[in-house]
């Protein structure tokens, strides 16, 4: 059996770790808003956290990992805005209007010098941010919304595919190199919706499908 004082002790160590780990969530992120993601080390976040290196690479292994758990934060609040906000973009609205103002968001956003999560994207490796949470959860709330119209067709995949179109490197790609601008990537983006989601099919919602 436990001694209350170990469990005492243990709780508070363990009360300390989570407001050490905080604190340099919260150092890192204010480094990339003022410096950018590609400009911040890790011996500068533990600098502004006023801990030790040793101290830093205890709760993340790597710079990779701090950044992608300041990503996975950075994108909750968009994700509680897609699954608990107001509509078009939460629940409320057609599944055609929030698909649209979904993707039209994202662009927005990537379109944005000052967004915290788009900055931790561009810096994280490819395939830790195609298999983030947040990744993961944008192709399930898009995939739900294909299938409660009764679009026909492979739900998964067709979120993958317009995915591809919604993702930093398409965006980037597109404004930078070939000078398209943001609301010619919206307009096409509401269009593909159009196309994927007749307005037939968009009053009646079936039921999302079980896990």
């Amino acid at each position: 059996m436990l001694d209350p004082q170990d469990e005492t002790t243990s709780l508070a160590e363990r009360s300390n770790a989570a407001r050490t780990r905080a604190r340099l969530l919260e150092a890192a992120g204010r480094l990339v808003a003022e410096h950018g993601a590609e400009h911040v080390t890790m011996e500068a976040i533990a600098k502004e956290a006023g801990v030790g290196k040793g101290t830093l690479f205890r709760h993340f292994t790597d710079r990779g990992g701090l950044l992608l758990t300041l990503f996975a934060e950075a994108e909750i609040e968009f994700q509680d805005a897609c699954r608990s906000g107001p509509p078009p973009l939460g629940p409320g609205a057609p599944a055609k209007k929030r698909l649209t103002a979904f993707g039209c968001a994202l662009i927005e956003r990537i379109a944005t010098d000052t967004d915290l999560g788009t900055a931790l994207a561009r810096q994280l490796p490819r395939e830790r941010r195609y298999f983030s949470k947040a990744a993961r959860a944008y192709h399930r709330h898009v995939s739900t919304l294909l299938y409660e119209p009764g679009v026909d067709g492979d739900h998964e995949m067709l979120a993958h595919a317009l995915l591809t179109f919604v993702n930093i490197d398409t965006v980037d790609h597109l404004r930078h190199d070939c000078d398209v601008p943001v609301a010619r990537l919206q307009a096409t983006w509401a269009d593909l919706v159009r196309r994927m989601v007749p307005a037939d099919i968009d009053a009646e919602p079936q039921l999302a499908p079980g896990p």
